[in-house]
């Protein structure tokens, strides 16, 4: 029997024939399973969580039949509550399928400590100044005192306490500056 023949026989057009008609069958089973586990069209509506404690927002999200997982904290914003929301991911607003994982940022509860660096003492203001404004830092109270060295830092001061360097102070600490005022002592 030659392939020609075989080919044109009755025995395999039907096979290719059953073949098809399962193929497609099977795909439109398939095409029905997916429709239905995958809830097509369902969708769930993120809501606005920036500025939610994390109780709130973990109940909102609950709600919407969403997950909420946490990310690593940022960097304090003053503008937002201690531990609350200060970004998601995705967006509020945004349509998104059941059980979707939102990422939470959290605001922490405060300023992060910087070290107070060496070198400041024996300085003159106009150095000390752009170095402690640099690192976060913000310029206090400015006293003088008896010193040959007109405008150079004599001490450092935090909130009364006299603070070296090497000392760990919260970003945006104030540190008051006691300066040589040029007399002698």
């Amino acid at each position: 029997m030659s392939i020609i023949k075989f080919l044109t026989s009755k025995t395999f057009l039907k096979q290719i024939l059953l073949a098809v008609v399962a193929t497609v069958v099977l795909g439109f089973f398939i095409l029905k399973w997916l429709n239905i586990t995958t809830n097509h069209g369902e969708f769930e509506t993120v809501p606005d969580l920036k500025g939610k404690s994390i109780n709130v927002a973990e109940i909102e999200l609950e709600q919407n039949n969403l997950v909420m997982k946490i990310q690593d904290s940022a960097n304090y914003n003053p503008d937002y509550p201690k531990f609350s929301v200060i970004e998601q991911e995705p967006l509020a607003g945004t349509k998104v399928k059941e059980d979707r994982k939102i990422y939470i940022t959290l605001n922490p509860s405060g300023y992060r400590k910087i070290r107070v660096p060496d070198g400041l003492i024996d300085q003159t203001f106009r150095q000390v100044k752009p170095t402690l404004e640099a690192l976060g830092f913000k310029v206090g109270k400015i006293s003088y005192e008896d010193n040959i060295g007109k405008d150079m830092v004599l001490k450092l001061y935090h909130e009364g306490k006299r603070i070296e360097a090497g000392d760990k102070l919260a970003k945006t600490s104030k540190i008051d500056l006691v300066l040589g005022n040029g007399n002698r002592p």
